[in-house]
């Protein structure tokens, strides 16, 4: 089975949300802050690994919601 992941991504004038790159959630959302809201609801119920992408187009930021080790070293 793959990793799924959700992606927030800038699309046109808009924001979305692709899961192993399909659409995702309500569609497009008018600001990255209401893509990443609703990506993190969704990454959180379903212990998915959340990425932003940035303005300039540049992943900025990556999270994870479920399936880490519990021990990390470190």
């Amino acid at each position: 089975m793959a990793n799924k992941s959700i992606v927030t991504l800038k699309h046109g004038d808009s924001w979305v949300n692709e899961i192993n790159g399909k659409p995702e959630g309500a569609g497009k959302y008018p600001t990255q802050k209401e893509a990443i809201e609703a990506a993190v609801g969704i990454a959180k119920r379903r212990g998915l690994e959340h990425t932003i992408q940035g303005e300039n187009g540049r992943f900025r930021e990556k999270n994870s919601y479920g399936h880490d080790p519990r021990h990390i070293e470190g």
